[in-house]
């Protein structure tokens, strides 16, 4: 059979095989910020501090590929979010962030026909840890900010990986975490909406943008434009 190719205004179709299921896959990938949570967790952190538009300015130019560095431009925005206190934290996860609709259904889905979790963030760990732990996720990977006498520095912490989770880190994330389960990356998906998420995208045998960026949506297998992350499931069926 040939691969599908179908447009709509609300979701995209390009070069998937008809029959595919979702337990064709053994992994899939998720982004996290404006991918499985409604916001950008860096600039609702700036919020706190009176400097919302200035970072989500920096965040917006990343995420639609137009600085070439990520990590300096995360660098940057980091150093932005000085003297955020930990009670500052606490209360965008309490009062702003949120799951994306669908995306309980769909990590629920994914798990019951066999599959590993993965999340691989730009964003930081005093989050991913308790998405990761709603969710019931298999692995994460993301920056960790440093605090001082319980306000951020402006600066990120080195892990045992390395220093920034950026689009390259995501991609060896992906790639390691296939090594980890002995399957090949074409049984991975990736779900992203950002130009950090395409390398990561490029690896895996099925890339999803979720109400992406226009770089994302072009080279996407399957782009849900509309709806919560659950549409997936009416492309691979359980």
């Amino acid at each position: 059979m040939k691969p599908v190719t179908e447009t709509a205004p609300d979701l995209a179709i390009r070069d998937i095989e008809p029959a595919l299921r979702l337990s064709d896959f053994k992994l899939i990938a998720f982004d996290m910020d404006s991918t499985l949570i409604n916001i950008e967790c860096v600039d609702e952190i700036a919020d706190a501090v009176g400097r919302k538009a200035e970072v989500a300015a920096i965040t917006e130019a990343a995420m639609q590929g137009r600085i070439a560095d990520y990590k300096e431009s995360l660098r940057q925005r980091v150093a932005l979010l000085k003297g955020v206190s930990l009670a500052d934290l606490e209360r965008i996860y309490q009062q702003r962030l949120r799951l994306n609709p669908g995306a309980a259904e769909l990590v629920a889905a994914c798990k019951q026909a066999g599959l590993k979790v993965l999340l691989v963030s730009g964003g930081f760990t005093y989050f991913t840890d308790r998405v990761r732990d709603q969710l019931g996720i298999d692995y994460t990977r993301s920056n960790q900010l440093e605090f001082r006498d319980g306000l951020l520095t402006g600066r990120m912490l080195d892990q045992d990986w390395g220093d920034i989770c950026d689009g390259e880190e995501k991609r060896r994330m992906l790639l390691q975490t296939c090594a980890l389960l002995g399957i090949s990356p074409k049984q991975a998906i990736a779900m992203g909406d950002g130009a950090n998420d395409l390398p990561m995208m490029g690896e895996a045998g099925l890339s999803v943008a979720y109400h992406a960026k226009p770089a994302v949506r072009e080279r996407a297998n399957v782009c849900i434009n509309s709806g919560g992350l659950d549409r997936l499931l009416t492309v691979l069926r359980p």
